[in-house]
């Protein structure tokens, strides 16, 4: 597994741990020069949020990764972690309605997240 793949299948592990909803994987890789893997999971509050970002930069950071960027605040509805080749968006369960990236960023290839998380 490459270390972008590893990365990404670290982030999900820490989501999932935290209770995250529909975690989703896009490889970006052959249609963006921003990064290799978008991963977009859901809280159902604030405090949800925050835990899946403190266990997102726990499981990375354990691993050896650290973000070059965070984005949000602890009352941030939508905080984006900046891994270089992962970048990691948490939103509130309204927010992600509302940004919708999954289909802005349709023409990646999405990955079950269930997929990454066999692969350990």
């Amino acid at each position: 597994m490459n270390r972008e793949k590893e990365m990404a299948r670290l982030a999900v592990k820490a989501l999932d741990e935290k209770k995250g909803v529909d975690i989703k994987v896009i490889d970006i890789h052959d249609i963006s020069v921003l990064a290799d893997y978008f991963v977009i999971a859901s809280g159902s509050n604030q405090n949800q949020v925050q835990a899946m970002v403190d266990n997102v930069e726990e499981h990375l950071g354990r691993a050896g990764y650290e973000p070059k960027q965070i984005e949000g605040s602890k009352n941030s509805s939508w905080i984006l972690m900046d891994y270089g080749d992962l970048i990691i968006h948490i939103f509130d369960e309204e927010n992600r309605l509302f940004y919708d990236l999954e289909r802005i960023w349709r023409d990646g290839k999405e990955i079950p997240a269930e997929e990454l998380l066999s692969e350990e």
